[in-house]
């Protein structure tokens, strides 16, 4: 039998494949427990997607507030494009994150009732559309913290072991 007439297969796309990082918070996972995590849009403006596309854009310091029924988010830097002409944006103003409204109402509910936190772990492009990973998190007292860094030290040491254990 020939393969000439057979149609292509369909291309398959993998979660790696379709994510690409644009900024990552990683001292979120230090100061905080997360406890849950949502996918959220980002209402932005056309120059600062270009801006992100350039690669300047930092979610250092960065939190989430529900105002008036809607998810803000603050802190996030977003550099100008660098070709814009006369168009121009402020590099840390607020922006609207896109939820559902069940996802709302539930954020609404655990950031009243249990203190928790929203802090945006990372910021990535979906099938070319911006998005943010928003946690629920818990804040850490200073002896979790300690723990953190004794348990990032045993690792170290166990992977450093096994190595040099692999090489003897």
């Amino acid at each position: 039998m020939s393969t000439r007439g057979a149609p292509p297969k369909p291309a398959t796309r993998t979660k790696s494949d379709d994510e690409t990082l644009i900024a990552d918070n990683r001292k979120a996972h230090f100061d905080y427990h997360v406890l849950e995590t949502f996918e959220a849009g980002v209402q932005l403006l056309g120059t600062e997607v270009k801006g992100i596309r350039e690669g300047k854009a930092s979610l250092r310091d960065a939190y989430a507030r529900i105002d008036k029924g809607e998810v803000w988010l603050f802190n996030v830097h977003i550099n100008p494009y660098s070709h814009r002409g006369y168009v121009d944006h402020d590099p840390k103003r607020k922006r609207k994150l896109l939820l559902h409204a069940q996802e709302i109402r539930k954020l609404i509910g655990k950031t009243t009732e249990r203190g928790l936190t929203l802090v945006p772990l990372r910021m990535y492009f979906k099938r070319g559309r911006v998005k943010v990973a928003v946690a629920l998190v818990k804040g850490k007292q200073a002896h979790d913290k300690r723990e953190t860094l004794r348990k990032r030290e045993v690792d170290r040491e166990t992977r450093a072991a096994v190595k040099e254990r692999a090489r003897a």
